[in-house]
């Protein structure tokens, strides 16, 4: 991983302190920050869920600066799960949070499963997100319809065997998104991507090569 100063700390959030996690890179002004959201807390859903964590690390190794934090009521942050409508809040002040930090630069948001929906929605109307991508977006049970106006670039990565986002509805709401965009099947991969997390790794950095060729990846 590249040089990094780990930084865990709170930020004040709507519902009370929101834990996070601040992995910076020995660069002054890197040309890209990233965000990753979590999946769903009532599920055991946290910052260092494996998926979450694989996205951070595969970002970080490409010298972006990666901030991930726990939703209200998860790990150490006070408050408790409002369904998605506070944590869209929560992700909002991440992102002011992020960009006082790393002023004028464009930020990447990323979210696996719960955290595709939440992060995602509020990415697509925030001027300050350049790029989504989206891990294990569980459309069998949740409206990810308003992708439908969101025009930025995004990726999605999916289980090929997703129990929670079944190729055909995920191809199906794909094919009404506007370009730019990218589907990456995780052939034989479930919503975890269990023993699968290093395809993720492929997929993400196949597709930041083609959008950020100035941040190459490292081994």
């Amino acid at each position: 991983m590249a040089e990094a100063f780990h930084r865990n700390f709170s930020i004040e959030g709507p519902a009370g302190r929101l834990e996070a996690l601040l992995w910076t890179v020995p660069v002054a002004n890197p040309p890209l920050v990233a965000v990753v959201c979590h999946p769903h807390p009532l599920f055991g859903g946290t910052m260092h869920n494996k998926v979450v964590y694989q996205t951070a690390k595969t970002l970080h190794l490409r010298n972006i600066p990666v901030l991930r934090f726990n939703f209200r009521g998860a790990g150490q942050s006070e408050g408790v799960h409002d369904r998605g409508a506070g944590e869209q809040a929560d992700v909002r002040v991440v992102l002011d949070y992020l960009a006082a930090v790393f002023p004028h630069r464009p930020i990447l948001l990323a979210g696996f499963s719960f955290g595709s929906v939440v992060g995602l929605r509020v990415g697509c109307a925030d001027q300050r997100i350049s790029d989504l991508i989206g891990l294990g977006i569980p459309v069998d049970h949740s409206d990810l319809t308003y992708l439908r106006d969101c025009a930025k670039p995004k990726l999605i990565v999916q289980g090929g065997n997703d129990q929670f986002g079944s190729r055909a509805n995920v191809e199906a709401l794909f094919a009404t998104l506007p370009a730019p965009k990218k589907l990456v099947f995780v052939e034989g991969a479930d919503h975890f991507f269990a023993g699968q997390l290093e395809k993720v790794r492929t997929a993400i950095d196949g597709w930041l090569d083609e959008r950020h060729p100035h941040t190459p990846a490292k081994s």
